[in-house]
């Protein structure tokens, strides 16, 4: 089955009492049984839900996994994974990573005892010298945030099944539409949900997803234990979302190549952050590794100076200036201050992340008028 039928069909199955084709909103907190452990499947809806059931079907199946289990965000999803961890345990992860997982790491689970490693992963050679008896996960992300490096997953995998490590993949950027990293040997994806897969920003949410069915009993455990899961409500409007998830990044994809190329062309715009040039530096991987170059675009001015960053992050119409991204509507954004201001100055800055980078996510509106609002930003 093509993604875009299964995008349509995955988990879902016409309701058996009325014949509805939506999944109904089971808003219930708790289940009748018919004697003490004698019930349909469902004792209390923070260990199950009807409607969270039909959309964790669905996501495995989009990933071409066996089991997902979802949270109340992304955040939630990551919290959930390192808590598999001990004190003295070590992760390996990239060193261009989402501000909130930089914030989790090292304010929160460091003080526990977990150590962190942050390596540019573009180079597997970092990878491995980063490594010792202490080592249990790779933690990527690719592309990365916000400054659109790809990470080859594949690569990563080797490397840690011969050190005998779990390897996560936070495939937010992706979705599952554009990449499938357990088809590489991956052991667990991570999506925010709220951003590409759910693609109408009205809902906050996260999910694992894995093959393996001991590591989703240590998940569903988890779940279940520390209970930050999603109400119905917002399942229903997740799997709502995700029915257009293949057309969406369709789009997504064909507008992000119109406005790399405009940007780079464009006499007023420095260097542009795009998979999709040929030039880029994980251009061939991600040809082999994604279906397609994604709608995330990061990019610097030629006057590289905060006013002129200023200027055109205030100066777009159609581009909100907001906080996410992988909605339908077009995002423009300054990391620096917005998604990653939880990383400090100087580790930004060793990353590669300036102060004046802009990052835009590009929506599903006509591309002409998408260019012609950045133009008139950037004049």
């Amino acid at each position: 089955m093509k993604f875009g039928t299964k995008a349509v069909h995955a988990g879902v199955e016409p309701d058996p009492t009325t014949g509805a084709i939506m999944t109904p909103i089971y808003q219930t907190s708790t289940y009748v049984q018919a004697a003490p452990g004698d019930h349909k499947g469902y004792e209390y809806a923070r260990t199950q839900n009807p409607t969270r059931s039909a959309l964790e079907k669905a996501l495995a199946e989009l990933e071409n996994g066996k089991f997902a289990s979802c949270f109340g965000s992304g955040m939630a999803a990551t919290d959930t994974i390192i808590k598999l961890l001990k004190p003295g345990d070590e992760v390996i992860s990239t060193n261009d990573l989402y501000g909130g997982t930089y914030r989790m790491f090292t304010k929160v689970y460091a003080k526990y005892g977990i150590k962190f490693h942050f390596v540019d992963m573009q180079d597997m050679a970092h990878v491995k010298a980063a490594i010792n008896e202490n080592t249990k996960m790779l933690w990527l992300e690719t592309p990365t945030n916000p400054l659109i490096r790809i990470i080859d997953i594949a690569a990563a995998v080797d490397i840690a099944k011969a050190n005998k490590l779990m390897t996560v993949v936070d495939n937010t950027f992706a979705s599952a539409a554009l990449q499938n990293p357990l088809d590489l040997g991956a052991d667990v994806v991570l999506h925010s949900m709220t951003k590409y897969m759910g693609g109408h920003s009205d809902c906050v949410m996260g999910c694992l997803i894995v093959k393996d069915a001991e590591l989703d009993a240590q998940i569903k455990f988890l779940q279940n234990s520390c209970g930050a899961v999603p109400g119905p409500q917002d399942c229903f409007l997740m799997l709502r979302g995700i029915k257009t998830l293949g057309i969406r990044m369709r789009a997504h994809c064909e507008n992000g190549e119109k406005i790399a190329h405009f940007l780079r062309n464009h006499p007023k715009v420095g260097k542009v952050y795009w998979p999709g040039f040929e030039d880029h530096a994980g251009h061939e991987i991600a040809k082999r590794q994604m279906k397609g170059f994604g709608g995330m675009i990061s990019f610097t001015l030629k006057e590289d100076s905060m006013e002129n960053a200023l200027k055109v992050l205030s100066g777009t119409h159609l581009f909100a200036l907001a906080e996410s991204l992988g909605g339908v509507e077009s995002l423009i954004g300054h990391p620096a201050s917005m998604t990653h201001a939880s990383i400090p100055k100087a580790e930004r800055e060793k990353s590669g992340l300036s102060d004046t980078l802009i990052r835009l996510s590009v929506g599903i509106e006509d591309a002409d008028d998408l260019i012609a609002d950045l133009n008139q930003a950037l004049g």
